[in-house]
């Protein structure tokens, strides 16, 4: 079933609406997505989920991206929203910086992304601020690190074990 609204229409609205906060916008493979100003990801969010026509109701992910080359914005957030309705899909996009990796929660748009939000802090140490119950759930609390962060080798240089004819290399 194809959609019935129409990529630039959405982003034609959202334009309207939030002009100065639209950083970019693109449409690989056709999903509309956009970057927007992580000061206002909640409003953006709230506004796309009440839209009379719109009505992206449906949270479909939430999950975090580190780019430690990306200096200023080496962290970001994706959102993944599709309005059942208008059988239409939209990617938000956010970044910040990893010397202060916090954002606004949507638990109070979207209920479910609770454990969404509580599994990105987990693997990424992104603080949702407002959120219910910001705690560890896969990772030790004791942990001092975010594991899915760029910021460790994957290889030990010095293992003398490890034949690399045997990896391609």
């Amino acid at each position: 079933m194809r959609s019935k609204l129409q990529n630039e229409e959405v982003l034609a609205h959202i334009r309207q609406n939030f002009k100065e906060d639209i950083l970019f916008d693109e449409q690989p493979f056709g999903l509309l997505t956009i970057e927007v100003n992580h000061e206002k990801i909640n409003e953006i969010i709230h506004w796309l989920k009440d839209h009379t026509l719109f009505q992206f109701s449906f949270l479909t992910l939430l999950g975090a991206i580190h780019y430690p080359n990306n200096k200023g914005k080496e962290l970001g957030v994706n959102y993944h929203l599709h309005s059942l309705i208008n059988n239409c899909r939209i990617r938000i996009r956010t970044y910040f910086s990893i010397e202060k990796p916090e954002i606004q929660t949507i638990t109070d748009i979207f209920p479910c992304a609770n454990w969404l939000e509580r599994e990105t802090y987990d693997f990424y140490g992104i603080k949702f601020l407002g959120h219910p119950n910001l705690t560890r759930i896969l990772n030790d609390e004791s942990m001092d690190y975010f594991p899915m962060r760029k910021e460790y080798h994957l290889e030990d240089a010095t293992r003398e074990d490890k034949d690399d004819r045997f990896f391609g290399r």
